[in-house]
């Protein structure tokens, strides 16, 4: 069984609430599973919950007309995920996918809304979320309008190192597993280009 309580209180937005606050959140969550490479479709709660990342690895982005994704962000465990619900906002064309095998701790917007009310420097927090995943976001336009498949992987490397790296010897090593292929929508483009590329990086020593 998934200690709720636990999770809630190490997870980077809640953690610095008191215990009062984070049993109230606790006792009105529910948990779901989802399996991996599973999309994640909550239509019926899409605008009711904040979700939390108990364990695994979502990925989150959009679908074009052509079932073609473009993956925006990655949300671990201890992150959150649909904060707009919180101001009464959805947005129906974002796609969730679990890219490893996933737990999610489903939060009732009310709840959050009452510790917003009780906690002013909840929304402080909250904020501060909010707009480092938007830099990284923006910076990843950015790299897709200006940049080439070669540079946009680079720095998509360096990007992950930041957030999921884990020192190892003289290197980095990026926590998460990710395939060619979800490199590949991550930069706007191909598994084929991203197997290219890291071989010739390869190639090269770097």
């Amino acid at each position: 069984m998934v200690d709720k309580y636990w999770h809630v209180k190490r997870s980077g937005l809640f953690g610095a609430l008191g215990e009062e606050a984070l049993r109230s959140i606790e006792s009105c969550s529910r948990t779901r599973d989802f399996p991996a490479r599973s999309p994640i479709l909550l239509p019926e709660d899409g605008n009711e919950h904040l979700f939390l990342v108990v364990k695994g690895l979502v990925k989150i982005g959009r679908l074009s007309r052509e079932g073609k994704a473009a993956t925006l962000s990655l949300v671990e465990a201890g992150e959150v995920f649909g904060e707009l619900a919180v101001w009464g906002d959805v947005d129906p064309e974002q796609h969730v996918e679990a890219i490893e095998a996933t737990t999610l701790l489903m939060i009732p917007v009310a709840a959050v809304g009452q510790v917003m009310e009780r906690h002013p420097e909840f929304i402080a927090v909250l904020t501060r979320m909010l707009g480092l995943r938007q830099r990284r976001i923006e910076r990843r336009l950015a790299n897709l309008l200006f940049r080439s498949h070669r540079d946009r992987l680079i720095h998509l490397l360096l990007d992950l190192a930041e957030q999921f790296g884990e020192r190892v010897g003289e290197g980095c090593r990026i926590r998460v597993r990710l395939t060619h292929e979800d490199l590949g929508n991550l930069i706007g483009s191909t598994r084929e280009s991203v197997t290219v590329v890291l071989g010739h990086l390869r190639n090269e020593g770097i």
